[in-house]
C-alpha cells in the first residue's frame, strides 16, 4: 500500500522507473488530443469541478492515460471525495504515476503525472480515507475508463 511518506520520497528523490516511455512533440500532442485535453494534460490546466466525465461515475473498470494508454487507476480505488474531480486512494501500481512538487498558484502541492508520457493528471493530497490516507484528485480529461 502506497502512503504519503512514499509520495514525498518519490517527489523528493526519484520516481519509479516507467515500464516504457512515450515522447511526442507538442505538435503531435495537439494533433492527438482535444483542445481541452491538451490544456489540461500538456499545459497543466484544471477542468471545472463537478462538470467532468468521471466525478460521479463509479462503474467498474480501469482508468488509463488518454495520452498513452498506460493503466493509472482501478475503479476499486475510486471513492466519493466531494472534491469535484474523480478521486482515488491508490495508483494502479507503483510505477503508474510520477510525483513532482508543485508550488504554482501560491499553493504547495504534489502534482501527479503519467509516468510513461509525462501528462499532467492532477494532484495527490494526504487527506484521503484510511488506511493509506491518500486522495488522488484527477482530471477526467486525462483519463479514460476501460471495462475489465
Amino acid at each position: 500500500m502506497f502512503r504519503w511518506i512514499d509520495v514525498i520520497k518519490y517527489a523528493k528523490y526519484s520516481n519509479p522507473e516507467p515500464i516504457r516511455r512515450v515522447e511526442k512533440t507538442e505538435a503531435e500532442w495537439q494533433e492527438q488530443l482535444t483542445p481541452e485535453q491538451f490544456r489540461v494534460m500538456r499545459q497543466k490546466g484544471t477542468e471545472k469541478p463537478y462538470r467532468n466525465a468521471y466525478c460521479r461515475s463509479y462503474e467498474p473498470g480501469v482508468y488509463a492515460c488518454v495520452g498513452c494508454g498506460s493503466l493509472l487507476f482501478d475503479s476499486k480505488a475510486k471513492y466519493h471525495a466531494i472534491s469535484g474531480w474523480p478521486s482515488f486512494t491508490q495508483p494502479f501500481n507503483k510505477a503508474a504515476v510520477k510525483y513532482v512538487f508543485d508550488d504554482s498558484h501560491g499553493m504547495k502541492r504534489v502534482e501527479v503525472m503519467c509516468n510513461v508520457c509525462d501528462s499532467h493528471l492532477g494532484h495527490v493530497f494526504h487527506d484521503g480515507p484510511e488506511p493509506a490516507g491518500l486522495r488522488y484528485c484527477i482530471n477526467s480529461e486525462s483519463i479514460l475508463r476501460q471495462d475489465t
